[in-house]
């Protein structure tokens, strides 16, 4: 007998037991849907050895690495105190007392 027979005989047998009898057509459309229900059960497991990290390299972007080098010697020049360049993002500094950021932000080109 194939899957599906003895999977008959058995729903058959035990609706008997359970005093409710069904018909064999009956019978084979439950195990048709028992069967496809098994087919869309997934299984996920997780492994043994947790996964490595894949590491990622920073790009520094040069040309606003040179714009902001070139804003803080200007500060410099004013005067100004420059305290921290953050990457190649943001310079901070202190003028007369009062304290500032510059941030420089790279736009991406429009799309055509």
């Amino acid at each position: 007998m194939d899957k599906m027979e003895k999977l008959i005989a058995t729903i058959m047998k035990e609706a008997e037991a359970d005093g409710e009898p069904v018909t064999r057509e009956e019978a084979e459309e439950m195990a048709k849907m028992e069967i496809n229900a098994n087919k869309d059960v997934k299984r996920y497991e997780q492994g043994e050895k947790p996964r490595k990290k894949a590491e990622k390299v920073r790009k520094v972007d040069e040309e606003k690495k040179y714009l902001l080098q070139n804003v803080k010697d200007t500060l410099e020049d004013l005067g100004a105190e420059t305290k921290l360049i953050k990457t190649e993002t943001e310079v901070t500094f202190a003028y007369n007392g009062n304290n500032y950021t510059i941030k420089l932000t790279k736009h991406r080109s429009p799309k055509a």
